[in-house]
């Protein structure tokens, strides 16, 4: 069974020019930083080309299979998501596991609880 995280972002306005400039250097230092090399999927933003219903960004991730990597990967995404969020105001997001909402908290950004805990494989 495979689990993925989904991620959107809907607003009136589409993406202006310095938008889409700081979404572009948030997928080029996320998908640098990720923790495995040979991990085939990160970040994935999916090419929307004058979507009529208002989303102006929308992705999503398939966690990997092993155990040990799923939560540095869930980390990553989930923090990569939070870049995106700041970097893109005024949009309504929309960030989820499968059927389970990924709560939004102001400080730490998009996290689930136990996700940075050290003894759990979380990255801090």
């Amino acid at each position: 069974m495979s689990v993925s995280v989904y991620y959107s972002a809907r607003r009136s306005e589409p993406l202006t020019g310095p938008e889409t400039a700081a979404v572009e250097r948030v997928v080029a230092a996320r998908t640098a930083s990720f923790p495995y090399d040979d991990e085939e999927e990160d970040l994935h933003l999916y090419d929307l080309g004058g979507d009529e219903d208002g989303e102006i960004l929308a992705g999503s991730t398939k966690l990997p299979s092993d155990p040990d990597r799923w939560l540095p990967v869930l980390t990553h995404v989930l923090d990569s998501v939070t870049e995106l969020r700041r970097a893109v105001a005024g949009a309504e997001w929309h960030v989820h596991m499968d059927d389970v909402d990924v709560p939004w908290d102001e400080n730490e950004g998009y996290a689930l609880p136990g996700m940075r805990d050290a003894e759990l494989g979380g990255l801090d």
